[in-house]
């Protein structure tokens, strides 16, 4: 038993690396072809065996290893924290419609906020690991959200830690208010970066419209056609 959990644990290890590899070459191919990265942060985390185990006596489970797989999709984790509302869904997207993505879940917590006022993107996806024994789909949860969302949602955790879940009528109103303020916040923010990309594209519009990368590919096609 000991060592069948071992190995299951390694293959959500295993399944984490294979979805932050994933994030990353999405993040350096926005950054290098289109000059622009949605993604400002991404952290990961495989809970532990005694959080497993906690949630398999809470949800009355069976505490068997198959159980474990089947009703426990939330023990590999990774959360994608981004720029603008929009981006959020542009992640979603890009990552969600790859071949070896089988999407389980998802909920929309941005046009469906909480009624405490959490907002996010959640999906569970089912990817392959591939072992010596051959391939095993393990179930990853991605949490995307917006900077604002973040800060939102780690001031909600921290509050509901301290109070045991028990959080007093006044300070979950003003939960309320600052999730009101951070969507706000999060429309503001959206506003400002369109208006500055539109500026810029008018800027590149009226510039020389060879830069340092243009001319140097013209300087090789020209001494590719010379005669040495």
């Amino acid at each position: 038993m000991r060592e069948d959990f071992a190995r299951l644990m390694m293959e959500y290890r295993f399944a984490v690396d294979e979805v932050l590899t994933k994030v990353t070459i999405l993040r350096d191919e926005f950054l290098h072809l289109h000059r622009y990265n949605p993604i400002e942060h991404v952290s990961s985390r495989v809970k532990t065996a005694k959080s497993i185990l906690e949630k398999v006596v809470r949800r009355r489970l069976d505490p068997s290893l198959p159980e474990i797989r089947e009703k426990i999709t939330d023990i590999a984790g990774i959360r994608i924290t981004c720029s603008f509302v929009a981006d959020t869904y542009h992640i979603l997207d890009a990552l969600t419609s790859q071949d070896d993505v089988r999407v389980l879940e998802i909920k929309d917590y941005i046009q469906d906020p909480k009624p405490s006022g959490y907002k996010s993107l959640h999906a569970i996806i089912e990817i392959p690991v591939f072992l010596s024994t051959g391939a095993v789909a393990v179930p990853v949860e991605v949490q995307i959200r917006t900077i604002a969302m973040d800060f939102w949602a780690s001031l909600e955790h921290k509050i509901f830690y301290k109070y045991d879940g028990a959080v007093p009528d006044h300070l979950a109103a003003d939960l309320a208010d600052a999730a009101q303020a951070a969507e706000q916040l999060d429309h503001r923010m959206e506003q400002l970066h369109t208006e500055a990309h539109s500026s810029s594209e008018e800027a590149d519009t009226d510039a020389n419209p060879v830069d340092i990368d243009d001319a140097l590919l013209h300087n090789l096609w020209e001494l590719s056609k010379q005669k040495i």
